[in-house]
């Protein structure tokens, strides 16, 4: 498996990082020999050295290897992939669509392709001319977890997500203006690193709004101590711009935890709806503050939603499979993707 060369890094986790790392396990555990190769560099734009130490780690791979490449990786370098492609058995494995030439060349040369989403196997089918009988989906699992204790009031709202503009941390921080009079708390959890600008902005912005006591942005977490913020959250506030699925809308529903999130890509299919039909949490148009607000402003003041939301959440909390049903599901793609 080709990896993004940050894979492991703690100060720098990603949703598709962790996917990485739980099926390259996954995989072993299903009969295969799994050998791992991180391509370090700026990816999915990569300099010339990182193209060239991307070929070179194809290059030194056995004829009729089986290799599935991050889509990070692949997606960039399509040049190096088209060769190689003509006695290795390439299997693309997209997170996030980049919507490119580039990634349009790469995927062409891949004998398969696996999604991570419904939303994004469509969106690749209608992006690119590729044959939908050689793209699969695996969607992310996610472990079981004990429920969440909720507090009656429901303040503690957690934002889980890299802090960048694409995660829409600015819509957030408009919206919890304006519910400045009511009572609440926002744990921000996510990596500051990626756009430290965007950071000393939102920074300001909480400042003049009078939220900087109330907002605390923690940097990232993993383990146990983003266990911990799960555990003494009420509700989950994602306002991402767009989402290929969002892992962590699924990590919070594991604890039955609801969740107001944005009607955007992949993220309502992770939301799902629990055996009765119900949406467990709400769901807003991106970009839109007033819209977020008045999504906030009903979960604080509304005891009878929150408790339809909860009960909905543990409901779905029951639908959710674990990551041995994702690693099932890719290995089967791989077995099917390169048979011939």
């Amino acid at each position: 498996m080709v990896l993004p060369g940050d894979i492991d890094d703690p100060a720098t986790p990603s949703g598709g990082n962790g996917y990485d790392r739980r099926i390259c396990r996954g995989l072993g555990g299903a009969g295969w020999t799994v050998r791992e190769h991180p391509v370090p560099g700026g990816w999915p734009r990569p300099g010339a050295g990182e193209r060239a130490a991307s070929a070179r780690v194809l290059a030194a791979l056995p004829d009729r290897a089986v290799v599935l490449l991050d889509g990070l990786v692949a997606s960039a370098v399509p040049e190096v992939l088209a060769p190689q492609s003509r006695r290795l058995r390439l299997v693309v494995l997209v997170h996030m669509p980049l919507e490119t030439d580039a990634e349009g060349d790469a995927l062409a040369v891949a004998v398969g392709v696996v999604a991570t989403s419904e939303w994004t196997r469509r969106r690749l089918l209608d992006r690119y001319a590729l044959p939908a009988e050689r793209v699969w989906t695996a969607t992310p699992g996610v472990d079981p977890a004990p429920v969440g204790a909720g507090s009656a009031a429901g303040t503690a709202l957690l934002c889980v997500a890299a802090v960048t503009p694409q995660k829409g941390h600015d819509v957030l921080a408009t919206a919890l203006a304006r519910v400045a009079d009511l009572p609440w708390t926002c744990h921000w959890v996510g990596t500051l690193a990626r756009d430290p600008g965007f950071v000393d902005r939102l920074r300001r912005q909480l400042a003049e709004s009078g939220l900087a006591d109330r907002v605390r942005l923690l940097g990232p977490r993993t383990g146990e101590a983003l266990a911990a913020a799960y555990a003494g959250a009420d509700l989950l506030v994602l306002p991402s711009r767009g989402e290929t699925y969002g892992m962590v809308v699924t990590e919070a529903l594991a604890r039955g935890v609801p969740v107001l999130g944005t009607d955007a890509g992949g993220l309502p299919e992770a939301l799902g709806h629990a055996p009765d039909g119900s949406r467990p949490g709400l769901l807003v148009p991106p970009a839109d503050p007033e819209a977020l607000a008045g999504g906030l402003r009903r979960w604080l003041t509304d005891p009878g939603l929150r408790a339809r939301l909860r009960r909905s959440a543990r409901d779905r909390r029951g639908t959710l499979t674990d990551w041995a049903v994702t690693s099932s599901r890719l290995s089967a793609a791989l077995k099917e993707a390169t048979a011939a």
